[in-house]
């Protein structure tokens, strides 16, 4: 019996590898159509990508991979529910009974209009033309409803969404989170508004020659334990992360050469969700013990290295001799303590993914509201610009003068992922309660930072978060690693102190 188990779980990996081989072309595809592609070739690359979601989804479904997880469910494989073997059958089986519950027509026609979408959405953003990508719009909310209607859902529609990318989250249950966080963040955003002391700006806005600003941020992204020697840096509209295949991570970023934050931070950003998949367990490649927990705990590595690390005064304390040996002319003058206030700035601005840390999750909370609004029929896509702006103005006092920079700023409607947006926030609870207990473990660990060591911090999240792939849930992870549940008191803690101190609070 025990040899009729062990055959039918190494079917199970044979196939579900097979799938994950097949899924790994269409990333590569996907990387490709939004970088190097030519723009002409987006009819053709929707194809494509359609048919193999089409592929992928349909051998995932097969009735025999249910009938294998099935018999599987009976054996002594899954008795200690943390092996690696039931964490494979059982979050198998979770998304298993998901995808037979959606039409393969309905997984190629989502693929193919989003392909299109994202292409429509690059150039409607860069003429500042909502009405040109409107129709695709509401093209995706439909295809998304009718996804989340054949997903199911007890409560609301959302939920079905936002478990593809946070299993087991609510709009209900990231909500009570949301508002306690909201709760606190606002008066501190008010005092920080209201503080007399302001940094100099223009430090950071001067002439960054962007071939510098590369060999810059390849170097940060270096030091912090991204390998390039299984991963590349390209250019793109919106930054992203692709975890290809075992041995290849794509990220990319955007240069400004007036702004020497957007890249950097940027690169640290994408890096830090690079080096989660590079931590990733490749001997369990195509199966759950190789999968990221969920895109909130992935975005809680590319935030803390981003902002925990990144903008903290330890890793500028050995970075910053760097840059002004990198930009003379622009730093060569400049005192540490300004350039440290000015890469810290907190005040409201338009563009989500160059926001501060403080007021980065009041994007977040705007975007959950309006994006939850459309699912509930509340808003119409055509009522976007106007929703946004009241309620940005209503978040920041102020008002986007362009769309661009106000509802088409993001690609992830274009794309589909409607329910993604709240990973953010929740990666940035999750961060900061992570690297609490990361430097209560590691007591030197900001004078390893200043003297350019950032190895101890990776190979602690190595060991305690990239190497588990899906044996926790979120909600368990962070229990088993810091011995809490999720609190927004970590991230609040975090900001008070290092805000406080900057503003005289």
């Amino acid at each position: 019996m025990a040899e009729k188990y062990d055959e039918l779980y190494q079917e199970l990996i044979r196939r579900c590898k097979e799938i994950s081989v097949l899924g790994s072309c269409g990333g590569l595809l996907g990387w490709d159509e939004r970088t190097y592609m030519p723009r002409a070739g987006a009819p053709a690359r929707a194809e494509q990508m359609s048919y193999l979601a089409g592929m992928t989804h349909k051998m995932f479904t097969d009735p025999r991979i249910g009938d294998i997880l099935s018999e599987l469910e009976k054996s002594p494989l899954v008795k200690d529910a943390v092996s690696d073997s039931a964490v494979n059958i059982n979050e198998t089986r979770y998304q298993y009974d998901k995808s037979v519950k959606i039409p393969q027509r309905l997984v190629e026609e989502i693929t193919h209009t989003t392909t299109m979408a994202q292409g429509v959405w690059a150039e409607a953003r860069a003429v500042n033309d909502f009405p040109k990508f409107l129709p695709w719009m509401e093209k995706i909310l439909k295809l998304e409803l009718e996804l989340a209607n054949c997903l199911g859902y007890k409560k609301e529609a959302y939920d079905a969404l936002l478990d593809n990318y946070e299993p087991g989250a609510t709009y209900e249950s990231i909500g009570k989170v949301f508002a306690d966080l909201r709760k606190e963040l606002v008066p501190l955003v008010a005092a920080i508004k209201d503080s007399k002391r302001k940094p100099d700006l223009s430090i950071i806005e001067r002439d960054y020659p962007v071939d510098r600003q590369a060999l810059f941020g390849q170097s940060g992204s270096i030091a912090i334990g991204f390998d390039f020697q299984a991963g590349r840096l390209d250019i793109t509209t919106h930054p992203f992360c692709s975890g290809i295949a075992p041995g290849d991570t794509r990220i990319t970023t955007r240069y400004n050469p007036r702004h020497l934050g957007q890249a950097f931070f940027g690169i640290l950003h994408e890096s830090g969700h690079g080096i989660y998949d590079q931590g990733l367990d490749t001997a369990h490649f195509g199966m759950p013990r190789g999968e990221s927990v969920s895109l909130g705990i992935h975005e809680s590595q590319s935030r803390m290295w981003e902002n925990l690390v990144g903008r903290g005064k330890p890793f500028w304390r050995h970075f910053f001799p760097r840059a002004q040996q990198m930009f003379p002319e622009a730093l060569g003058t400049v005192k540490f303590d300004d350039f440290y206030f000015a890469i810290n700035d907190v005040r409201p601005s338009l563009i989500r993914v160059e926001a501060d840390e403080v007021t980065y999750n009041l994007h977040i909370l705007l975007r959950f509201e309006l994006e939850y609004a459309l699912l509930k029929g509340d808003l119409l896509p055509k009522d976007m610009p106007g929703a946004w702006n009241e309620k940005f103005q209503h978040f920041f006092g102020i008002t986007p003068k362009t769309d661009a920079d106000g509802c088409m700023q993001d690609v992830h409607w274009s794309a589909g992922y409607l329910g993604y947006f709240p990973t953010y926030a929740l990666g940035n609870l999750y961060s900061a309660q992570f690297f609490a207990k990361a430097k209560e473990e590691i007591k030197d660990l900001d004078t390893q930072f200043a003297a350019g060591n950032f190895s101890e911090l990776k190979k602690w999240l190595n060991k305690n978060i990239h190497s588990h792939g899906k044996r926790y849930r979120a909600e368990k992870l962070v229990q088993v690693v810091t011995g809490k549940p999720l609190s927004h008191v970590p991230l609040m803690t975090y900001l008070k102190t290092k805000y406080g101190e900057l503003y005289g609070l």
